[in-house]
Order: C-alpha cells, then sequence, then structure tokens
C-alpha cells in the first residue's frame, strides 16, 4: 500500500437519491471504514435537504432495503427510494386511458411456445 493510503484510510462508496420524479442525482463519498449507512448520508452536503425527510425514505444498498445502521462495505451503493406517489397498476391505466390505446410491452410474447 502507499504511504497516502495508510495514513487516511476511507472506503469509496456511491449514493444515489431522486428527489423528485425526473430527477436523479449520483454522488461518490469516501467515509471512514465501520461507517453505516447514516453516516454517510450525514457526510453528503448535497443530501443535506434530504436528512430532515430520512424517516419517510426507505434506504438500500444494491437494491435490497438495509437500516440506517448497516455497516458500509468498499463499492457499495447506497439508493434513496422515495415513497409512491401512485400506485404503478394504476398509473398504466391512467396512461392507457389518457392515450386511447394499447401500451405495447417491452416482454416478449409467449407466441410458439406450448403447453405439451
Amino acid at each position: 500500500m502507499a504511504p497516502a493510503e495508510l495514513a487516511s484510510p476511507s472506503i469509496a462508496v456511491e449514493l444515489v437519491w431522486s428527489p423528485r420524479a425526473g430527477e436523479v442525482h449520483q454522488r461518490h463519498l469516501l467515509v471512514a471504514p465501520g461507517s453505516n449507512v447514516e453516516q454517510a448520508l450525514c457526510a453528503c452536503a448535497d443530501f443535506a435537504p434530504q436528512l430532515a425527510l430520512l424517516a419517510d425514505l426507505r434506504i438500500g444498498v444494491w437494491g435490497r432495503i438495509k437500516p440506517l445502521t448497516t455497516v458500509l462495505r468498499e463499492n457499495d451503493r447506497i439508493e434513496v427510494y422515495r415513497p409512491l406517489t401512485v400506485d404503478p397498476k394504476e398509473a398504466r391505466r391512467q396512461r392507457y386511458k389518457a392515450r386511447g390505446q394499447r401500451i405495447v410491452s417491452r416482454h416478449r410474447p409467449l407466441a410458439g411456445k406450448s403447453s405439451a
């Protein structure tokens, strides 16, 4: 290891959050080894306005919901999830009603597959 790494050990983590629809923020942070999710969130100055809403937000690491006391590891990705404003199924129904046409699925049809 280089002498600089020994003098100030830190681990790199990524913080991703979306304060409102259509807006995504991503920050790379250096935190002390043994830091937990809450400490990393408090360490990010850009995330400070969201700290007041922390009780209403769900936090995950690599797509899995985790408590704020979760100890971070090198290259972890902290994700902050907003509460849903509309049920996804209801939003799809509203889009269909507004457009008046079928919404094309991105999934491949099951044509050609048989149950035999």
